[in-house]
Parts: structure tokens; C-alpha cells; sequence
């Protein structure tokens, strides 16, 4: 006997339960019941097809008797809306299952990970399957664009870890076959390797922490005076060593901010040092602040030779750099995105051959 089916105390002792030759020849105790319910069912459809004919030959005469039309056609005043009905919402009904269907094997497409699928709109469809299906085709846009910027992300990162990492391998299969010894000049090379990977792995922590918006900001009133000067004070010896001349321009007072003074002394740092990469020597960068309209405004100016046009519009993206930048591409990427998170704005501007302007706004009261 198989497992959980249970012989029926009606059912003869020592037989198979259920019957492996079918109910041939067998009993059917629940036959009786199976024929009164049919007898049932065939009884109701007959009276509803009663009562609906009674219904419409009641309201073909009393038409007839409101309207004085002869009783055909009171029958064909009643039949018309219907047919109407029938034949304008047959359509429309087709049309609404075909885009759902087209709806779901998209559905299915998308979780294969194809992300390039679109679903045609219904011309004459109603209006919310319409939208349905423009949300359907702008998720699946949306999906590829991440797709297809998370495939860039890998080979950038791919290619900016490359570098550094050739140069440390380098060093160290040189100690090993004896081609140089560890001096503090080699041992310098592969610290300064090691500092480039680190810094670049902080890069893109705080870049994705700040896209996913999970970046902890700790707010504290924050004299940007102070701040402006420190920051400028640390790149002195670099643009001393490179012969650029670096200069503060600051207002006697600049009211105290309620911001992550971490955050935006590294906004500040990123903006200087990337004037700094991209002007030449006997050039000149130069940081002013001040407040205008409820903002601190600073612009950090240089000298350089400018931004390209075709990447200006695209300056604060993540990996985009110019073809003789020695950077990774992220400083600007990550100043807009720390700006953003303390409520304020970023822009840059450049005339071709006359250098870069980065303006940054911050909202004094926030």
C-alpha cells in the first residue's frame, strides 16, 4: 500500500487500496453523490439560462410598450449596446493580454540578465498599462547603464591597481635574482608603490560609500578659515618643489559650518592637489573664499592648460581624466560626492588654454 493513502473502512479487506485496475467492476460509494451534483449543476445552468431569457423578452416589451417600437425592435435596441460592448472591448481586452504577456517573458529575460530587452507599447491600450509599460522599459534602461558602468568600474580598477603592482613585483623579483640590493632608495620605491594603493583603495571605499549614500558624516561646527589655511599650508612644499606659486585669498572672518571637517578639509585637499598635478612650472593656483548669498563660495583657480571640452561635462565622474593626467581620476569624483552629502554644489569651468575653475557652495546655516 502506498504511503499515506489509507484503505476506507468501506473498503474490502485484503484488497489493493487504491484499485490498480481502475473502478471497473468495483464499488463507487460516492457515485450516487457525483450524479445528484451534476443533475444540481445542470439544473442551475438551466434555470439562469431561463431567467435570462425571461429578463430580456420582460425588457423587450416593456420597451416596446415605453417607447411604442414594434418588439423586434425593442429587441434590437437591447442587443445593440451589447454587441458594442462586446465588440469594443474584445479588442482592447487582446491588446492587454498580449503586452502582459510580452510584459512577463521580458520579466523572465531580465532575470536571465539580459538587460537590453524592451516591451513595445500598447498603441491603444489604457493609460496605466502604457505606464506600466514605460517603468518596465526605464528599469531595465536603468539596469543596464549600472551594468554596463559596474563592467567599467572593474577595468579601471583593474587598470589603476596594475600599475603599482607591477613596480612592487618588480622590485621584489629583482631582490630575489640579486639585480639590486635592498637599499633605502628600492625599499622608498616600494613604500611609495604601496601609499599609491593605499590611498587609491580609500578612494574608491569613500566613492562607493558616498553613492550608496552610507557615508557617516560626523558634523561639527568647523572654523573653514582655519581649515582653508592648514590645507594650503600642506601643499607649500609641493608647489614650492614644482615651481607653482600657491595662494590663500580669505576675508578677515568666514562664519563657522556645521559640517564633517575631515570630509571637507579631503574635498579641499583633492581640489588643491589636482591644480597643482595639472599646472605647469612658474604657474599659479589660487584659493579664495568668501559668502555670498547665504553660501561660503570657494574657488580653487589655476593656470594649467584647462579642461578638454568633451570632458568637462563629465570632469566629476569617476576614472575620467585627461590623456596626460597622472591621477587615478577620482579626486573630483569624490569632492562632488562629499559636497552632495553636506547639501551643497560643485562646478567646474574652463577656457581652453586658460586654466580650471572649481567652485564649490556650501549652505552656511545647514
Amino acid at each position: 500500500m502506498p504511503v499515506g493513502r489509507h484503505r476506507p473502512p468501506w473498503w474490502p479487506e485484503g484488497e489493493d487500496w487504491p484499485p490498480a485496475g481502475g473502478w471497473r467492476g468495483r464499488p463507487r460509494p460516492f457515485r450516487p453523490f457525483v450524479r445528484g451534483f451534476g443533475c444540481l449543476f445542470g439544473l442551475l445552468m438551466l434555470l439562469a439560462l431561463g431567467g435570462t431569457v425571461a429578463l430580456g423578452v420582460a425588457g423587450a416589451h416593456a420597451l416596446a410598450r415605453l417607447t411604442g417600437l414594434p418588439v423586434p425592435l425593442a429587441w434590437l435596441a437591447l442587443l445593440l449596446p451589447l454587441v458594442a460592448v462586446f465588440l469594443f472591448a474584445g479588442p482592447r481586452l487582446r491588446w492587454m493580454a498580449t503586452t502582459l504577456d510580452d510584459l512577463g517573458e521580458a520579466a523572465r529575460r531580465v532575470e536571465g540578465g539580459d538587460y537590453a530587452v524592451r516591451v513595445a507599447a500598447p498603441v491603444r491600450g489604457s493609460p496605466q498599462l502604457r505606464a506600466l509599460v514605460r517603468s518596465f522599459n526605464t528599469m531595465t534602461e536603468r539596469l543596464a547603464q549600472d551594468d554596463e558602468a559596474r563592467r567599467l568600474l572593474l577595468a579601471d580598477v583593474s587598470h589603476e591597481l596594475r600599475t603599482p603592482l607591477a613596480v612592487i613585483r618588480g622590485e621584489i623579483e629583482a631582490f630575489l635574482d640579486g639585480v639590486h640590493e635592498a637599499t633605502p632608495e628600492h625599499l622608498g620605491t616600494l613604500i611609495e608603490e604601496t601609499a599609491v594603493l593605499e590611498r587609491l583603495i580609500d578612494d574608491l571605499r569613500t566613492l562607493t560609500l558616498s553613492e550608496a549614500g552610507t557615508l557617516a558624516l560626523h558634523r561639527e561646527p568647523t572654523d573653514i578659515a582655519r581649515l582653508l589655511e592648514g590645507v594650503v599650508g600642506g601643499f607649500q612644499g609641493l608647489a614650492a618643489g614644482t615651481g607653482v606659486a600657491l595662494t590663500l585669498a580669505i576675508p578677515e572672518s568666514l562664519p563657522a559650518l556645521e559640517v564633517d571637517p575631515a570630509r571637507i578639509r579631503q574635498v579641499f585637499a583633492n581640489l588643491v592637489d589636482n591644480a597643482l598635478r595639472h599646472t605647469p612650472a612658474d604657474g599659479r593656483v589660487r584659493v579664495a573664499a568668501g559668502v555670498h548669498g547665504g553660501e561660503l563660495v570657494v574657488r580653487v583657480e589655476d593656470s594649467g592648460p584647462g579642461i578638454p571640452p568633451a570632458l568637462l561635462a563629465r570632469v566629476f565622474e569617476r576614472f575620467v581624466k585627461g590623456e596626460e593626467s597622472r591621477g587615478a581620476g577620482l579626486g573630483l569624483a569624490i569632492a562632488k560626492r562629499l559636497v552632495d552629502a553636506h547639501g551643497g554644489t560643485i562646478e567646474a569651468s574652463s577656457e581652453p588654454g586658460q586654466g580650471a575653475v572649481i567652485t564649490v557652495r556650501l549652505p552656511v546655516e545647514g
